[in-house]
């Protein structure tokens, strides 16, 4: 069965709809950002808590290129035997280098069903959280380094519920 989605108000959707680019970049952001919703920065900094919360939203932040900053993303991936799923994804997600991590099959006749990215804040960093996840799982990771970046933006517009 199907879980309801959670309710959002107009509110809600405005805010979801104006916060998906361009945030203020400023001494105060979620002042900024409010003062151009119409609603106070407490309003603002509450609703956006209770979306995270309600599972409305699953991440709020800026996305950064963290190669700039001397950091480092790898697309990583796992060959999970069914039976010890719950206990390899609690062990990789309990890494707080791990984004994204989800189960994937493919077509391609690969045993490859854990994919996840790493994150780090040195490229070095890369290196210790496989050797970290291979240690707590028993099973290698296998990383894909990025070749080439492409940028994607994407936005989506909240409709209300009819």
């Amino acid at each position: 069965m199907r879980e309801a989605a959670p309710a959002i108000d107009a509110v809600d959707r405005r805010i979801i709809d104006a916060l998906q680019g361009g945030f203020p970049i400023c001494e105060r952001p979620y002042a900024a950002a409010a003062e151009a919703l119409g609603i106070a920065e407490d309003e603002l900094l509450a609703r956006l808590q209770s979306m995270l919360e309600r599972k409305v939203l699953t991440r709020f932040g800026p996305m950064f290129q963290i190669e700039r900053m001397g950091g480092a993303f790898v697309l990583a991936a796992l060959a999970v035997p069914e039976a010890d799923w719950a206990r390899v994804n609690d062990a990789v997600n309990a890494l707080p280098e791990v984004a994204h991590n989800y189960r994937r099959e493919s077509d391609l006749n690969t045993p490859l069903n854990m994919w996840f990215v790493l994150a780090t804040e040195t490229k070095e960093g890369i290196a210790a959280a496989i050797d970290e996840i291979e240690a707590a799982t028993g099973l290698p990771v296998y990383a894909f380094p990025k070749l080439k970046e492409f940028f994607v933006e994407m936005k989506l517009a909240v409709r209300s519920a009819a």
